[in-house]
């Protein structure tokens, strides 16, 4: 059997066995080893486990399991809830400021707890019924919350983009500074479109109030006094500290990405037995059950993923692949728009740890030869990776909406989003004709 018919079939079966339904992990490393047995030595299979210990066993990866306890210490104590109520009554003036103080939320928390679900779960259940509440559409709503949740990918410190610095080897402090600019140019665009729509939104219930007395709740909002504003600060202060003390650690160099993980873990739990009185064992318990069962199955994955990927390796699919897409002789955009489809595609179906793990090995060779900047190119696959989580048929995003909003018609939530993935389509763009979006930060803080 040729390479391309290998890899055809390597393919195919992998694409069978997904569909089937069979966890992520499971399918992935079943496919590796039904190929190991009938095309790879017998003797490779004794090393299936050393393989996967020693892939996960990475320093790096350590940090993975530290970032989600911090995040799940957040997102399960009423932290996120006192957020969105903050940003909420300091933005209430500004046109669409309910809908500004959602995306500001979802930044925060993203960059606090480093999950796109978590994000869109903990600011999701406060978010999207007092949007609701205060006249926002469904889907408007569903739509802010779901875009808003992507943030958590791509703002530091990302697990995605942990992935990401270990499979292109590149550094993890210069991708989560490159990171920044683009994130907050997500949050303007998201924020900009949430003022469009809401005057759109106003302008209908006004006119409908004006030719037949219509009532709306757009036209009776309550506005908070400054003294409800200042009572909200003291609650929301300790977390901020708490963000600016981890990231200050990490790049300041007086930590490592791990010990900045585990001083986040401790810190926040440390502030929600404080701030919320959080430190029961049955208080705890669910936050400890979240951590275990989000770093088991992402520590699965992220195994198996790499078992998938030496065998590809072994089987010189990944290589000939590479290959394949260097014999194209594209110049250097069109080859990165066409991988960029690629990532596009797969996230129909795939969720980003698995893109990462499974693409890398065959995308960074050619991007690295025709001359781009992989931690640049870190940067837009996130990008493309966000637009995934809230398209269909996968959308991670639309469907921890459709459990926190169940009444939310599926059609609504779809079409809610999908201003937002044109308007992350418009970021890719802007990133692609100006690298310092991405690249200044890094390059002013480290050279």
């Amino acid at each position: 059997m040729s390479t391309m018919q290998l890899g055809l079939a390597f393919g195919a079966v992998t694409l069978v066995v997904m569909f089937s339904g069979m966890p992520i992990a499971f399918a992935l490393g079943a496919v590796a080893t039904v190929f190991m047995v009938f095309f790879m030595p017998a003797a490779s299979l004794d090393t299936i486990a050393q393989n996967v210990y020693e892939e996960m066993a990475s320093i790096t990866l350590l940090s993975i399991p530290l970032f989600i306890l911090k995040g799940a210490a957040i997102g399960r104590s009423n932290a996120g809830r006192d957020l969105y109520l903050a940003m909420h009554a300091w933005m209430q003036r500004i046109p669409g400021g309910l809908g500004i103080a959602n995306v500001f939320t979802c930044a925060l928390f993203a960059a606090m707890a480093g999950s796109s679900p978590a994000t869109c779960s903990a600011i999701g259940s406060a978010g999207i019924p007092e949007m609701r509440r205060r006249g926002y559409s469904p889907g408007f709503a569903a739509g802010i919350i779901a875009a808003g949740g992507t943030l958590g990918i791509l703002l530091p410190p990302s697990i995605t983009m942990i992935l990401y610095a270990v499979a292109a080897e590149v550094s993890l402090g210069r991708l989560f500074l490159a990171g920044i600019g683009p994130g907050l140019l997500l949050v303007a665009l998201f924020s900009a479109y949430a003022v469009w729509q809401y005057r759109r939104e106003y302008a209908r219930a006004s006119a409908a109030f004006e030719a037949d007395g219509t009532a709306h709740a757009y036209l009776g909002a309550h506005n908070y006094s400054t003294r409800e504003k200042f009572e909200m600060l003291p609650r929301v202060l300790p977390f901020v500290i708490l963000l600016i003390g981890v990231m200050g650690a990490l790049y300041g160099g007086y930590a490592t990405p791990s010990e900045t993980a585990g001083l986040g873990a401790v810190l926040a739990l440390v502030l929600i037995a404080s701030v919320y009185g959080v430190w029961r064992g049955r208080d705890l318990a669910p936050i400890l059950q979240a951590t275990i069962r989000e770093s088991t199955m992402l520590m699965m994955i992220i195994g198996m993923s790499l078992l998938f990927s030496y065998v590809m390796s072994y089987l010189h699919i990944s290589q000939s692949a590479a290959q394949g897409i260097v014999d194209l002789h594209l110049s250097r955009w069109p080859l990165l728009a066409a991988i960029l489809l690629m990532v596009v595609v797969l996230g129909f179906f795939l969720p980003p740890v698995s893109i990462i793990l499974m693409t890398a090995p065959i995308l960074l060779p050619p991007l690295k030869a025709a001359g781009f900047d992989l931690i640049w190119f870190g940067v837009l696959m996130t990008i493309v990776m966000e637009m995934g989580l809230i398209h269909p048929p996968v959308g991670l995003n639309i469907f921890v909406i459709k459990s926190i909003a169940p009444d939310i018609p599926l059609a609504d939530v779809i079409l809610g989003v999908l201003p937002f993935v044109l308007l992350m389509l418009v970021a890719v763009l802007l990133i692609s004709v100006f690298p310092a979006i991405a690249l200044w930060l890094p390059n002013a803080a480290m050279g």
